[in-house]
């Protein structure tokens, strides 16, 4: 049960005097409580034996009052110390979460789904936070609290009266242990649950316009309903266990009460005690019902945090595919990028995606990569983006082998645009400047002409400053693309990467955008993938892929005096606009 406080070792070695602070302030609190049941039982004797003065009296509510202010300062003491540790050791982890998530490469993603991470990154560490502050505060009044009522009532009542009322502790112990390792199991598929749920809903938000366009809406309410009832039902099992603690503990203390009064009123007959020594003793007998409360508690907030601290534990020990070296080679500006005889195949698949690549790239060039869906397009660029281990073969920049350089310093080199364009639900000027930093409107405007997205922008309510919605949700395909490459455009970056980056726009407006990249993209090198010829005809080197192997190489010129596919897709394409233009 305690492991989780040895999983949370690394925190509290960390935060050892705020935790020593509360925890002495607490069991100072707790010590505190335990003298007004005192005074209580010697002012009533003191009135049984016509011994209570007004001096006394005055004392003793001095006294009172004393405790009152000073037992409230102290509360408040380690009350802040102990959950604003705990909130920091929620923030700690999260941060550490939020950092591995974007450490990690895609096969992290590809193994783990997003409402998972999710669940990890809310629930879990909800859990968590609740163990390193409730959890404490359970603990200490679980066993030094319960200790010093114990003592009180022995020392200052009667070690016998004691020992019996206090016969069910070992049957609650007893219990409570088997009520734990239970309420664990059910809380752990309780948080698989949620997280199967907070997936589904993340699937059905994102794919809400497919799920309306195939008439699917009652389907996916049922699939719905399915889900939270499935949550609702795992998490009822876990209140089901968690309700048996309160009336189990009643019931054990009822016990002890009827113990205590019962003994305790036949010891009083018999001059062993006295009144005000039997009302003290009941007094504690009631404080030290909380403790045992608190047992019950303590065993569940161990549980649910051991669970949960293992969930989080299971994604923080998965390691990224791909590793910073550990003596990273300097390379200012990659002059040079070399595929030699490189393979790569990604990780779980027996066939190679990319096989025998051997191309040479020099500073400033634009390499045109063509070929049919699926010929390993994006898969090339991947080498460069670092998102796999390094492929079979050598990838070098400058001569130096690709996984002896940084992984900031090559990322940095590159501007890339992706097929599925990401926008954040920030403005369009966020949005633009996302990977630029602080960057002038004029500059800005600029970049919007060369991407011929200036008339769009002016035309949206608010401009530059209009929230574009959840993942660009109120721009057009072709409008997200051409934003998508004027965030590009704007990092001015050695290396540019349009991964079928025009397909959205129009024969007219790709030839613009062209026009503008051919001017500002000199003595900085482009890689352009792209399914309409159109879009390359103007680089130095295309290449063409065909299932994973260079099969055509040259320019556009030597291309079209061979009878391959490019000279064949490329006929096919002029025929297709002369008649769309017809």
């Amino acid at each position: 049960m305690f492991q989780v406080f040895k999983k949370l070792a690394w925190f509290f070695k960390d935060q050892w005097l705020r935790y020593l602070v509360a925890i002495l302030a607490l069991m100072f609190a707790s010590f505190l409580d335990l003298i007004p049941p005192r005074l209580i039982g010697n002012a009533i004797d003191a009135i049984q034996f016509n011994e209570l003065t007004r001096t006394a009296l005055s004392q003793t509510l001095l006294i009172y009052g004393g405790l009152i202010v000073l037992t409230y300062a102290i509360m408040f003491l380690w009350d802040y110390t102990l959950f604003s540790g705990a909130l920091l050791l929620e923030r700690q982890i999260r941060s550490k979460l939020m950092r591995h998530f974007l450490m990690m490469s895609p096969r992290f993603y590809s193994k783990n789904r997003t409402g998972d991470l999710m669940a990890r990154a809310t629930n879990d560490l909800k859990a968590i936070m609740m163990t390193s502050g409730f959890g404490i505060l359970t603990l200490v009044d679980s066993t030094v609290y319960m200790s010093f009522i114990i003592l009180m009532m022995g020392f200052t009542v009667n070690w016998t009266l004691t020992f019996m009322a206090l016969i069910p502790m070992p049957i609650m112990a007893l219990i409570v242990y088997k009520y734990g390792g239970i309420i664990h199991l059910r809380f752990t598929d309780a948080q698989e649950a949620f997280s199967d749920l907070n997936n589904y809903t993340l699937e059905s938000i994102r794919g809400v316009s497919v799920t309306r366009a195939f008439v699917q809406e009652a389907y996916d309410l049922q699939r719905f309903k399915e889900k939270t009832h499935d949550v609702f039902n795992k998490n009822k099992a876990v209140a089901q266990m968690e309700a048996l603690f309160e009336p189990t503990m009643k019931i054990l203390v009822g016990i002890s009460y009827t113990i205590g009064l019962g003994y305790g009123a036949i010891m009083v007959i018999d001059n062993r005690i006295s009144i005000g020594d039997l009302v003290s003793f009941n007094v504690y007998l009631g404080m030290i019902i909380w403790p045992m409360f608190a047992i019950g508690e303590l065993i569940n907030v161990m549980q649910r945090g051991n669970a949960s601290l293992d969930r989080v534990n299971h994604v923080l020990k998965q390691v990224s595919d791909v590793q910073e070296p550990l003596a990273p080679v300097e390379v200012k500006m990659p002059l040079t990028i070399q595929f030699n005889d490189v393979t790569f195949r990604y990780p779980g698949l027996k066939e190679p995606q990319l096989i025998n690549i051997n191309l040479t790239i020099q500073q400033g060039e634009t390499i045109g990569i063509v070929g049919k869906t699926g010929a390993g397009k994006t898969t090339l660029f991947k080498q460069l983006l670092r998102q796999y281990p390094a492929p079979e073969g050598n990838l070098l920049i400058n001569g130096v082998s690709i996984e002896q350089l940084s992984l900031d310093r090559t990322r940095q080199w590159i501007g890339y645009v992706p097929q599925q364009h990401i926008l954040f639900s920030k403005t369009v000027r966020e949005n633009l400047l996302f990977g630029a930093g602080k960057t002038s409107d004029d500059v800005i405007h600029q970049m919007l002409i060369s991407t011929s997205l200036k008339s769009d922008i002016d035309a949206l309510s608010n401009g530059l400053d209009t929230l574009v919605g959840e993942s660009g949700v109120t721009l057009s395909g072709g409008q997200k693309q051409r934003l998508s490459l004027a965030r590009a455009l704007l990092m001015d970056p050695e290396i540019l990467i349009l991964d079928d980056a025009l397909s959205a726009v129009d024969g007219k407006t790709e030839a613009t955008i062209i026009e503008h990249l051919k001017e500002q993209r000199q003595q900085k090198t482009t890689l352009i993938a792209a399914h309409r010829l159109s879009a390359v005809m103007h680089a130095d080197q295309i290449i063409v892929l065909t299932d994973g192997r260079i099969t055509e190489q040259g320019t556009h010129e030597t291309l079209m005096q061979e009878n391959g596919w490019y000279k064949e897709q490329f006929m096919i394409q002029q025929m297709t606009e002369e008649v769309a233009t017809e």
